[in-house]
């Protein structure tokens, strides 16, 4: 009989938040096109979110051996001038590190920075048929208050969360 040494696992990597910046355009375009089927943001839209006064543009990322970021997620937050609301526009995971938490860290960053923006409540969209989404907004407080018939490119409703942070 041989003794088998147990099988060490290496830590999972650190993720930090950051706010991202126009070098991180194309990873943020590749994320958008790996999370998404359809509704996808385009790199217009994101080089605009990521200038914008109004809007911030998180990134979440991890790095190797050698220092090199990955982004793994991202969220993009908007604001108005006079609203205490903030809207999460967009939250994405890597579909390569779905199930490690990542989502709730994405969420937790988009909510202090609504707080830090001096906002009261966030609000979002998430697809009627996403129930990961679902249960991760529920999960952290948010409440449903509206539906939205024919919201996606495919026909799909929308339902309308808000929490107050």
């Amino acid at each position: 009989m041989s003794a088998t040494s147990p099988k060490t696992e290496a830590p999972p990597p650190v993720v930090t938040l950051r706010v991202a910046t126009p070098a991180d355009l194309d990873a943020l375009v590749a994320l958008e096109h790996a999370a998404f089927a359809s509704d996808r943001a385009e790199r217009r839209a994101i080089r605009h979110a990521i200038r914008s006064p109004s809007m911030t543009v998180l990134a979440a990322v991890t790095n190797d051996e050698v220092g090199q970021e990955t982004l793994v997620g991202a969220a993009t937050l908007e604001r108005r001038r006079g609203s205490r609301n903030a809207r999460l526009s967009s939250i994405a995971v890597s579909p390569l590190r779905a199930g490690l938490g990542l989502g709730s860290l994405v969420l937790d960053g988009a909510e202090a920075d609504a707080r830090a923006h001096g906002c009261t409540h966030l609000r979002l969209e998430v697809r009627a048929d996403n129930g990961a989404g679902i249960r991760l907004y529920e999960r952290r407080g948010y409440v449903r208050f509206a539906v939205i018939p024919d919201y996606y490119e495919d026909g799909m409703e929308a339902w309308r969360y808000t929490k107050a942070l």
